[in-house]
């Protein structure tokens, strides 16, 4: 039997990015809160503390800041017809585990979603008309606009201080910036990084094009910085250890020593760690939350958390989820299209043009997450789809974020796969390659959602989440255009060899690793018979509970989403403390 513990004003799932604010900004408001991790505390010091963290086995191989797939995993299959099977093994996504989540091991990519993101099939109707919009796809607008959620992007930018050259300042346009990018109150608070020489080379080559080629945005900081809560963080040391790993410098903004800290300054505020959440207790009439059911994993013991607000803020996929086993809204149904929750899953398209130059030394071993250089001239709405036959675009990026002697392998064609030839070849062009990557869009379909699995559980007795999805013709349209940019940028580029052009062209694989960009499943909207979520992120069914995260978008932009997410949290915990606490209940009229 379960133990029944004190009450609290606010119980946050999960303490990653949306936690971690949510937990400092309402424990700020007065409220008692509480935080419930599943995985252990990670501090910098020990946890990331030099030479440990420049493991590359065991962190970027062996995953140690991931979630664990013995414990609990998804089942997948690329359509209905299929039988879905359990991911044994981590691949295409990498789900974080622990204090700080996903924000711990990410590479500091932060963008702001376009004015057109934010209303894109208003957008796509008035340029094109209804019928441009395939059979299938469903295209919504998010229930705010851009300039609604401004202030917070700008707020999670200046919390997490990141480096970049803005490009559109109350609607004046900046040199050096994206020109395409939605007007921003001020600039970034810090300049950008250090360019690498593949980015000057690939700055030139684009311009040459005609393109508008910008610094990627980065929360690695340029220089030492104190964020407005008087968090310091460290100047970036161009490591090349991001991507999977902590920061033993400080320098990424990671929630583990920005909001969370923040939030501990305050009495109000306690984080229990190793508590995995089963479920989200309601009232007899499924109208409103109880608080949460959790699991200690040390000892096994069960325990009710009753609490006045509940957050889910675990990493998009773990939301719905616990939405699906909770009984929390509709399930969506493909066969009728009818049903909220698992509806809208995204992902994202990705491809990768090599380009090898026989007199350059790129010295790819200095590197930085998001350091990198961007053309978006074919991204969202900022080209002219009419003759292309597709929606969506993507970001196309020269990256120089790591040569760890592991993962990093740079072959040209025609390279013998194995033998003495293969090993001459890859200490020859370990120096000399620059890679350009495209980040596709990802629309809405009516045959991609998440659900229940009827057959495989987890280690607390529960249905895994199953995964159903596929990329359609729309992606492989896009991806074939977007990645033709980048090849073109490549070899205006000038370099002895290039790779062939490998845009997406076949069935998504779950199995090699792509981007942890999963989006969608409890989607925000203004029509609780269509979205899971209004535009406070709170539930249509259940009014005390608010559900923050990529689960919300109603599809996937070409850009990282952490400067979308984190904005949607400030957003949220506004109208939780603003809003709800003065008068609980529905903040819109269903």
């Amino acid at each position: 039997m379960a133990t029944k513990l004190k009450p609290v004003d606010v119980v946050i799932v999960g303490m990653g990015w949306t936690g971690g604010i949510l937990a400092k900004e309402l424990s700020d408001a007065g409220l008692t809160v509480l935080g419930l991790e599943r995985g252990v505390n990670r501090t910098t010091e020990p946890d990331f503390s030099v030479p440990m963290i420049r493991d590359e086995l065991r962190y970027a191989i062996r995953h140690e800041l991931y979630m664990d797939v013995s414990r609990d995993t998804l089942t997948f299959r690329n359509a209905a017809r299929e039988t879905a099977l359990p991911m044994r093994r981590l691949g295409s996504f990498l789900p974080g585990e622990g204090v700080g989540g996903a924000g711990l091991h990410w590479n500091g990519q932060t963008y702001r979603f376009s004015p057109s993101d934010h209303r894109l099939r208003t957008r796509v109707t008035e340029r094109y008309g209804e019928t441009f919009i395939p059979e299938g796809m469903q295209l919504a607008d998010w229930p705010m606009s851009y300039d609604e959620l401004e202030p917070y992007y700008d707020k999670f930018e200046y919390m997490a201080g990141i480096s970049g050259q803005a490009g559109n300042i109350r609607g004046e346009t900046v040199e050096g910036g994206n020109p395409f990018e939605g007007p921003r109150s001020r600039g970034y608070p810090n300049p950008p990084l250090k360019a690498s020489l593949s980015g000057v080379m690939y700055e030139a080559a684009a311009r040459e094009l005609g393109y508008h080629p910008f610094p990627r945005p980065a929360a690695n900081m340029s220089r030492a910085y104190v964020n407005p809560d008087g968090m310091s963080l460290g100047e970036c040391q161009y490591c090349g250890h991001c991507e999977n790993f902590g920061c033993e410098a400080n320098a990424k903004a990671s929630p583990h020593i920005t909001v969370i800290p923040a939030a501990q300054k305050n009495a109000n505020f306690s984080l229990r760690t190793q508590a995995w959440v089963t479920r989200v207790d309601l009232h007899p009439d499924g109208k409103r939350a109880k608080g949460v059911t959790y699991t200690d994993v040390r000892t096994g013991e069960e325990f009710e958390q009753p609490a006045d607000i509940v957050a889910l803020c675990a990493y998009g996929l773990g939301n719905v989820h616990l939405m699906l086993l909770s009984g929390i809204g509709a399930p969506y149904d493909p066969e009728t299209a009818t049903g909220v929750v698992g509806k809208g899953y995204c992902y994202q398209l990705t491809s990768t043009v090599q380009t090898f130059f026989q007199d350059k030394n790129f010295n790819p071993f200095m590197g930085a997450g998001s350091l990198g250089v961007v053309v978006d001239d074919f991204n969202g709405d900022n080209f002219d789809h009419g003759p292309h036959g597709f929606i969506g675009g993507a970001s196309i990026i020269n990256a120089t974020t790591h040569g760890r002697p592991i993962a990093y392998r740079p072959l040209p064609p025609g390279t013998p796969k194995w033998g003495s030839q293969w090993k001459a070849a890859a200490g020859h062009w370990y120096g000399r390659a620059a890679s350009i990557g495209t980040q596709g869009s990802n629309m809405a379909s009516r045959g991609n959602y998440l659900s229940l699995d009827p057959t495989y559980r987890n280690a607390f007795g529960q249905p895994l989440l199953r995964m159903t999805y596929d990329f359609t013709e729309n992606d492989f349209k896009q991806s074939a255009f977007t990645t033709r940019i980048a090849h073109d940028i490549g070899r205006a580029m000038g370099p002895t060899h290039i790779s062939p052009l490998a845009p997406k062209s076949s069935s998504y694989s779950i199995v090699p690793y792509q981007s942890t960009h999963n989006t969608g499943g409890a989607i925000t909207g203004d029509d609780p018979r269509t979205s899971a979520v209004n535009r406070y992120l709170q539930s249509w069914d259940v009014s005390n509970l608010f559900v923050v995260g990529a689960s919300a978008f109603p599809q996937n932009a070409g850009y990282n989403p952490t400067g979308a997410v984190g904005a949607l949290a400030y957003w949220t915990a506004d109208a939780i403390r603003n809003r709800y606490v003065a008068a609980p209940g529905p903040l819109v009229p269903a």
